[in-house]
């Protein structure tokens, strides 16, 4: 089986393609920046093909010979549609590592397109979303009544400059979360409340995840949260930054910070990727008000996508499963999360 990895020479993309070599697979990598392409290529000793997501020919003409595509190339706001529509047209497996709420959407939207196509389409195979998305899952069958779920993770982790690009990006909509089956836009640090994610009780508030999106279609649980741990003098920044946040929306205000952004490290360090883990909470509750807690603790956000990636394309192939949208757990299993889990 032939498959890709789009965007591998961005700072997780090339994770996806060490660990994919390091498995014995030779996916084909790609991107359309040649000469960062050719340097990651040659040194994993592994074939290339340029191609701009803005050449729609070309595009199809490449994925016309995969069976799949493992989408790493951001801001997927931008990235995902073009792809997406690419693989169904060319009926190549579409798998990616976004964590954003209007791709999860969309790409749901495209749900039986793919079936007619017999094409997978699971967005989110990292970090974004398993490890939540598995929690979420397993509270579930733990409570099937539950009507309200909470997740959240805590991580020392440095961004990648992809995923604060990315985090930028979507400061001017505001925060998200799901109220009776419906995704609703709020303030930024809308709520707030004390969280023992499993490394200590912390100060926490809510962002716009990906699993107020995905969890509902893993669960069917109709209202979701997502929390982070954050201090208060943020919080209070963040909150603040409402009023304003018409500003942010602009496409040169965009633009500064992401140039801004450039200026950081690419990721994580090596020893960040092997000792910076991360602790992932959840907690369901039903109308009777009985509450399940779960909590995990997995590997590096940025290790764990690379491995998840690789791990999910692996499976789509072997296991061909039937073709529309799917979370990770719902193609996986809510045990997805036990490869990633560490002592």
């Amino acid at each position: 089986m032939t498959w890709m990895i789009y965007g591998a020479y961005g700072y997780t993309g090339e994770l996806v393609a060490n660990y994919a070599k390091s498995q014995g697979q030779e996916p084909v990598l790609a991107g359309r920046n040649e000469k960062k392409l050719k340097a990651v290529a040659e040194r994993l000793e592994l074939p290339y093909e340029v191609v701009n997501l803005d050449d729609t020919v070309a595009l199809r003409q490449a994925l016309g010979e995969m069976d799949l595509v493992v989408h790493c190339a951001g801001p997927f706001e931008v990235t995902a549609e073009p792809m997406i529509d690419s693989c169904i047209a060319t009926r190549t497996h579409y798998l990616d590592i976004t964590g954003e709420l209007a791709v999860f959407e969309y790409a749901h939207s495209k749900d039986e397109e793919a079936k007619r196509a017999g094409i997978v389409i699971c967005p989110g195979v990292g970090f974004d979303v398993i490890p939540t998305d598995c929690v979420a899952a397993q509270l579930k069958q733990q409570l099937p009544d539950a009507n309200h779920l909470t997740l959240g993770f805590d991580s020392a982790s440095r961004m990648s400059r992809g995923t604060a690009k990315t985090s930028v990006r979507r400061l001017g909509e505001g925060g998200a979360v799901r109220r009776e089956g419906k995704i609703e836009t709020v303030p930024l640090a809308y709520k707030t409340r004390e969280i023992d994610f499993g490394n200590g009780e912390k100060f926490a508030m809510t962002i716009p995840w990906g699993d107020v999106s995905t969890a509902y279609y893993t669960t069917g649980i109709p209202s979701i949260e997502v929390f982070i741990p954050a201090s208060p003098n943020l919080v209070k920044k963040l909150q603040r930054l409402n009023k304003f946040r018409w500003l942010l929306r602009f496409e040169w205000v965009k633009k500064w910070l992401e140039k801004k952004i450039e200026e950081q490290p690419a990721g994580p360090d090596e020893k960040q990727l092997e000792e910076a883990f991360t602790y992932v909470w959840g907690e369901a509750k039903n109308a009777q008000g009985d509450v399940v807690t779960l909590r995990e603790k997995v590997m590096n956000g940025y290790k764990l996508t690379s491995q998840g990636a690789v791990d999910i394309a692996q499976h789509v192939l072997a296991e061909k499963p039937e073709g529309g949208y799917y979370t990770p757990a719902k193609l996986c299993g809510a045990d997805l999360i036990e490869r990633y889990r560490v002592s």
